[in-house]
């Protein structure tokens, strides 16, 4: 049984849907907040619409025990808060790290459609980039 199987054996269809038609709408979002995060006029209203989309993927994932996706979310929502206190661009690094959290977000899409089991968070993603470079 896939984690979607999981799911729709587990909560209301109409939950489980609510949630796969945002979590869509997130994950398509994510990129474009993200590359925005090094320019200097976007930086803040990208940085607090980025920890909302990973507040709300935490909070939702949370509710439905997919504890995986819960807890990178709740991992990038600490660093978006860091990222909040600096108020100020991002560097290259940090951005590249960003995409390849929404990548592992992207995969768990595929996954969810396709009611695999999750993909394995990559243990590169726990690091987090220096910030100051």
């Amino acid at each position: 049984m896939g984690v979607r199987s999981g799911l729709n054996a587990n909560f209301d269809f109409e939950i489980v849907d609510e949630f796969l038609d945002h979590y869509s709408m997130m994950v398509e979002s994510m990129e474009v907040m993200i590359l925005d995060l090094s320019k200097p006029n976007m930086y803040e209203r990208s940085v607090n619409e980025l920890f909302r989309v990973f507040h709300n993927i935490k909070s939702a994932s949370g509710f439905l025990k997919i504890n995986p996706m819960a807890k990178l979310a709740a991992f990038v929502e600490d660093v978006l808060e860091r990222l909040r206190a600096r108020a100020k661009p991002v560097n290259e690094e940090t951005v590249n790290w960003l995409l390849q959290i929404n990548d592992m977000f992207a995969q768990w899409q595929e996954d969810l459609k396709l009611d695999n089991e999750l993909s394995h968070i990559k243990y590169s993603l726990l690091k987090i980039p220096d910030f100051e470079k």
